[in-house]
This record gives structure tokens, sequence and C-alpha cells, in this order.
């Protein structure tokens, strides 16, 4: 039972027994107040690492520390009684040894609350997996783009765009699973390979640019919004909230100028003189 009322947060396990079942809704949150607002739509909430871009204004992810992914993690645990929250390990804080990998993810849902960790990698990263969901921590596993290994893939871009590279990420996506996983993101692939990819394993696979085909699907908050300025072409805008902000900052920005703010009644309790 959530802490925060009689509403039954969803598990892990309640997630990768969707497998098949009606599509899996997820979508990043960074924030408490945005959180609270998804939470009722959702069935999780990834705490992405793509923070550093969205919200610090990073290149990429590979700048994003631990410290951060606790704030903001314990954030959107604080504004939400009802999603599962998922948190990202940044870059550099899994790759050395399982054992690292135990001490920082143990470390993110102690000073968190949330529910899983997510980590990007396929056959490599398999014994840390297991290492983690033996020690008691739901793991959700990345295969294809993983933004975390952009300089050796050379940039953000798709993969298994020819058929010769289907093997290797299907041989990823089953050692995620066989590992222990209890779900497995999907990123900037084909809907043949993806839809591939859902029938080889037995968890539920969420897509991001990976086609209607998965068991789930998940989209950056900002980027369906309409909020960050340029955003990957597979993202449909299911709003457009950027220029809304746009135009109140600018309604309000004009109020100063011509000294039209703040009105009379609404200056701390004093009432205009009749």
């Amino acid at each position: 039972m959530s802490s925060q009322g009689s509403v039954s947060r969803l598990t892990s396990v309640d997630i990768r027994s969707r497998k098949g079942g009606v599509p899996i809704v997820s979508l990043t949150a960074y924030s408490a107040n945005i959180a609270a607002i998804a939470d009722s739509h959702v069935d999780f909430l990834l705490v992405g690492d793509s923070v550093g871009m969205v919200v610090h204004g990073f290149e990429n992810t590979l700048p994003v520390t631990l410290e951060m992914m606790i704030m903001h993690g314990a954030a959107v645990v604080r504004g939400t009684k009802r999603a599962l929250v998922v948190v990202d390990l940044p870059f550099g804080t899994y790759e050395e040894s399982p054992q690292v990998a135990f001490r920082n993810a143990s470390r993110i849902m102690r000073e968190t609350g949330c529910g899983a960790v997510k980590l990007e990698g396929g056959r490599h990263m398999a014994e840390t997996i297991r290492y983690l969901v033996e020690r008691g921590i739901p793991v959700m596993g990345h295969v294809g783009l993983t933004p975390q290994s952009i300089n050796t893939l050379g940039g953000f871009r798709a993969q298994g765009r020819t058929e010769d590279q289907w093997d290797a990420i299907e041989a990823d996506a089953k050692a995620v699973s066989d590992a222990g996983a209890f779900a497995i993101v999907l990123e900037a692939m084909a809907e043949p390979l993806a839809a591939r990819l859902t029938q080889a394993v037995p968890i539920p696979t969420i897509g991001i640019g990976a086609s209607s085909a998965c068991d789930g699907q998940i989209l950056v908050m900002d980027d369906m919004l309409g909020i960050t300025p340029r955003v990957p072409k597979f993202v449909k805008q299911f709003g457009q909230i950027g220029h809304a902000i746009d135009r109140a900052i600018a309604d309000y920005a004009a109020s100063v100028r011509n000294r039209s703010f703040p009105a009379p009644e609404h200056t701390y309790g004093m009432k205009p003189k009749s």
C-alpha cells in the first residue's frame, strides 16, 4: 500500500504480468508536480537520465550524476500514489561490477522510495542484472539505442537497420530477460525487429521509437507535450505546452512593463480605495 493513502501502488510484478495484455502506458517525469498530474494516467513513470538534457541542458546523458537521479527520483515518488516509479542508473554507476551496481542501485531505492531501477545494455550486463534481482532490486532493461553508449554507437542512431544486426540485438534482449529483468525498453528500432523481440521474450517490451508492436510505450514527457525545442522524428506531440508557456510569460512581461501588474485587489488583502 502507498504510504500516501489507500491507493495501491503498482509494482514490478504488476508490470511483468501485463505481457501480451492491455498495453502498458509510461512517460518520463522529473518533478513532483508533473508526476502528480501523470500519476492516474500511466502504469509507470521513468525518472530517466534524460533529465540531464531536458532539465539541465546537457548535450547528452553522460554528465548526469547519482545525486541528480536521487533528487529527481525522490521528487517523483513524493508526487505519486499509484504509478510504479523506475529510476535510471546513470552512466558510470553500474558498469564496473555487479557489486558497484548493487551499491548504487540500493542507494537509489533507499533514498528515493522508488520501486525499480533501469540500466542499459544486453548480454554484457546480464550478470549485473541477475546479481541485482537476486538481492531484491527489480530491474528494467534497455536495448537497441542506448544513449549512454553514444560515443561507441557513433551518435543517436537507430539500431538494427539491417537484418544482419537483428540476431545480436535479439540475443541481448533474451539475455536481459533470462537474467531476471521484469521488462525491457526497446529504443529506436524498426517495427519488424521490435515485433520479433516482443515475441522472443516472456517479459513486456516497452517501445520508444520502436512501433506499436511492443507491449507498451514510453515517451519523454517534455517531447510529448511540445516543450522540447527539437524532438525525435518518431515522437507525436500530443500538446503544444511550450507555446502556451511562451504566451503566458509574454503576457506577464507586458503586464509588468505597462504597470498593470499586480491588480490592486490581488495585493495582500488590501482593497482599492473607493
